[in-house]
C-alpha cells in the first residue's frame, strides 16, 4: 500500500492530478492485499485486466453522480448489486465481483473525477484511474511475490470449494433476495442522504453497502450495522482528541498510515475496530482536503446511523432471509453432466474494508 501510494503522489505532483488518485491507490492496494493473498498467476492476470477497466468506469460514474444525480444513482446501484448477484456462478464470479466493486468503494470516500486541472475530455481522467489500477495490482503482486520467495511466512493455502447442497425451496431464491435488499438499501441511502445530508450523501451509501451486502439474515445485518455505528463514534472520540492536539502536515500522514495498520490488524476481533479507525483516518483525510473534520464528525454519524438504519430495514422487510436459509442459498447439487456451481453472496473484502 505505502508503495502505490509513493507512486500515486509522484503522479499526482507530476502531472496536476487531484488528491482523489491518492485515495483510490490506497483503497484498491489495502483490499487487493487481503484478497489476492493466496491468488495464482491467472486470476492476478484477470486482476490486473479487470480492475483497470472497472476502475475508468467508476470514474464515468462519479461525472454521473456530480450531474445527473439520479442517472449516476442508478447506475451506481446496478453496478455494486451487480457483482454480487453473479456470486451464484462460483468461485470464479465471485473474485470477479469482487474487483468489480473495489473502485465504486474508493469513489465514497472521496467523490469526484480524478483528472489534471486542464484535462479536456472524460477519456483522460478514465485513463489516470485506469493506470492506477494498473499500479495497485502491480504492487500488490510485487511486493507479496518478494515477500513469498524471500520472506518467513507462506500464503495460507484458499480453502476447498465447500460442499454442494440441495437446491433452496424459497422463492424467489435467497441470493437473488440478497441482492434486492442491496439495491433498495443503496438506492434509499442515495435518496435519504441527498435530502438529509446534501453533499454528504457518501457516507450514508457506504454504510448501508457495508450493512446489507453479505447478508446472512436479518440478524447479522443489525449487528454489523451496531458495530459500525459504535466503531464510529469511538473514531468520532479520537478524532476529536487528534484535532484538538494539532496534528498536520507530515505528521498527520504518518498518523493516517498508523491509525490505518492498527485498525487492520484488530478487524478480525471485531468490525467496529476497522469502523472506528477509518472513521479517524477520513476526519485525517478530510483535514488534509481543507475541510473543518470536527465539525464534519457529527454528520458522519447522523449518515453512519441513517444508512445502517436503511440497511437493517431492507433485510427485515424486503423479501427477508431467515438465518438458517441464509446461511447456504442457492447451492446446486451435482448430478452427471452438469456443473458444480455454488453461489456464495457472502461478504467480500471490499464490502469489510469500506
Amino acid at each position: 500500500m505505502l508503495l502505490c501510494w509513493s507512486l500515486a503522489l509522484w503522479l499526482e505532483a507530476v502531472a496536476g492530478l487531484h488528491t482523489d488518485v491518492l485515495v483510490l491507490a490506497v483503497a484498491l492496494t489495502l483490499t487487493l492485499a487481503g484478497t489476492r493473498r493466496a491468488a495464482d498467476t491467472r486470476r492476478r492476470l484477470t486482476a490486473l485486466a479487470l480492475l483497470p477497466a472497472t476502475a475508468a468506469v467508476s470514474i464515468l460514474v462519479g461525472r454521473l453522480i456530480a450531474a445527473p444525480y439520479v442517472i449516476g444513482a442508478v447506475v451506481f446501484t446496478a453496478g455494486m448489486s451487480a457483482p454480487v448477484w453473479i456470486r451464484r456462478y462460483g468461485r470464479a464470479a465471485t473474485k470477479a465481483g469482487t474487483l468489480m466493486t473495489l473502485p465504486f468503494n474508493a469513489l465514497l470516500v472521496v467523490p469526484g473525477p480524478a483528472l489534471p486541472p486542464k484535462a479536456q475530455g472524460a477519456l483522460v481522467s478514465w485513463g489516470w484511474a485506469a493506470l492506477i489500477g494498473v499500479l495497485a495490482v502491480s504492487c500488490v503482486w510485487l511486493v507479496q511475490g518478494l515477500g513469498d520467495r524471500y520472506g518467513p511466512w507462506r500464503p495460507d493455502p484458499e480453502p476447498p470449494n465447500p460442499p454442494s447442497r440441495r437446491p433452496s425451496r424459497l422463492r424467489p431464491r435467497p441470493s437473488t433476495r440478497m441482492v434486492v435488499q442491496l439495491a433498495a438499501a443503496i438506492a434509499a441511502a442515495f435518496v435519504a442522504g441527498r435530502l438529509l445530508l446534501d453533499d454528504h450523501w457518501p457516507w450514508a451509501v457506504l454504510t448501508a453497502y457495508v450493512a446489507a451486502s453479505g447478508n446472512r439474515g436479518r440478524t447479522d445485518v443489525v449487528r454489523k450495522g451496531i458495530e459500525r455505528l459504535a466503531g464510529a463514534c469511538a473514531g468520532t472520540l479520537l478524532a476529536a482528541g487528534v484535532a484538538t492536539a494539532g496534528v498536520t502536515g507530515p505528521a498527520s500522514v504518518a498518523l493516517m498510515f498508523t491509525v490505518l495498520a492498527i485498525a487492520l490488524w484488530l478487524r478480525p476481533l471485531n468490525y467496529a475496530y476497522w469502523a472506528a479507525g477509518m472513521t479517524t483516518v477520513l476526519s485525517l483525510l478530510l483535514g488534509r482536503l481543507g475541510q473543518d473534520a470536527t465539525s464534519l464528525l457529527p454528520t458522519r454519524l447522523a449518515a453512519i446511523a441513517v444508512g445502517a438504519a436503511l440497511a437493517v430495514a431492507s433485510a427485515w422487510w424486503v423479501l427477508p432471509v431467515a438465518k438458517r436459509r441464509a446461511a447456504a442459498p442457492d447451492a446446486v447439487r451435482p448430478s452427471a453432466g452438469t456443473d458444480q456451481r455454488v453461489a456464495r453472496p457472502s461478504g467480500s473484502g471490499a464490502a469489510q474494508d469500506a
